[in-house]
């Protein structure tokens, strides 16, 4: 058992006979009344996002987890497949099990959490970043350049990412997976 001093992002709790991943949390102290911890959970089965609060030192009952390495390797449709980059065995997933599905390109490497009581698979964690090619965008206009203006670009994985004016076709950015938001242009 765990308390609410132990919330943090990624950890797995059981809530409401169903295993949920804390996608955002925040701690309020209110200068009236006791305090308490605003979270926004995200089942691990069924992909819906709610919003729940818990009084300070709520008891919550948190799941035990391992995580290990996967590289992505294809997908066909809505199943997606990985392979164990230690022992070789494949695993396949639906969709709704990635949180950033449409920034996964082949080979890329992500961390697979899986319930360490029963082996079944909860959430697959994207890198941080990941670089990707600018496959279309529109020209930028020279002297169209209010303060951080953006256009839209299409990567190579078929995302839609807003950049700056200066990206290219053929540039190579670094996205974050968080946000689905542009960082910088890669030298890689």
């Amino acid at each position: 058992m765990a308390s609410t001093s132990d919330i943090r992002k990624g950890l797995c709790i059981k809530y409401n006979n169903d295993i949920y991943k804390i996608v955002e949390f925040l701690h309020v102290k209110p200068g009236k009344g006791p305090a308490f911890v605003r979270t926004k959970l995200k089942s691990v089965t069924t992909g819906k996002v709610i919003d729940n609060t818990f009084s300070a030192g709520h008891k919550i009952e948190d799941v035990r987890v391992e995580t290990r390495s996967y590289q992505f390797l294809y997908d066909e449709g809505e199943t997606y497949h990985f392979m164990n980059t230690d022992d070789y065995t494949q695993i396949a997933l639906q969709r709704d099990a990635l949180d950033a599905y449409d920034l996964l390109k082949e080979s890329e490497v992500v961390t697979i959490i899986f319930n360490a009581e029963d082996n079944m698979p909860l959430s697959v964690e994207m890198p941080a970043s990941v670089v990707l090619e600018v496959t279309h965008t529109e020209p930028g206009v020279k002297g169209n350049t209010a303060t951080n203006a953006t256009k839209p670009a299409t990567v190579e994985t078929g995302a839609t990412i807003n950049v700056p004016l200066f990206i290219n076709e053929g540039d190579k950015i670094k996205i974050d997976t968080e946000k689905a938001s542009y960082l910088e242009r890669s030298k890689e």
